[in-house]
């Protein structure tokens, strides 16, 4: 999949996430790029981006957040972005302690509406 414009990148990536199989999530950030045809520079920040954008339009439709989908290649976890635009959402509590706890619960909404 290519990606010509910037303003499709974020529905480029939903749909993209969206046919996944399951055993193939989560996947990292990198893979995400590649997946989208993105090339340097920013190539992680772009998909960084464009996951932040479909959090917000996730939350406002009241779904589960597809970007928990896409984890750090350090571990199973997103990103510290992913928490703190959650947190800012209402999503997940302040607490940084229970944000674990909190993106397994989302991750498995995902996966139980696939």
């Amino acid at each position: 999949m290519r990606v010509t414009d910037e303003n499709d990148l974020a529905p480029r990536l939903r749909e993209w996430l969206a046919r996944l199989p399951e055993e193939a999530v989560p996947i990292p950030y990198q893979q995400a790029a590649e997946a989208l045809g993105l090339t340097p520079p920013r190539t992680i920040q772009r998909v960084a981006l464009a996951l932040e954008a479909l959090m917000r339009e996730d939350v406002a439709a009241g779904r589960p957040m597809i970007a928990a989908l896409v984890v750090s290649r350090r571990g199973d976890l997103p990103r510290q972005g992913f928490f703190e635009l959650a947190v800012e959402l209402g999503r997940f509590p302040a607490d940084p302690a229970l944000h674990e706890a909190a993106y397994r619960q989302e991750l498995a909404r995902v996966m139980a509406e696939r």
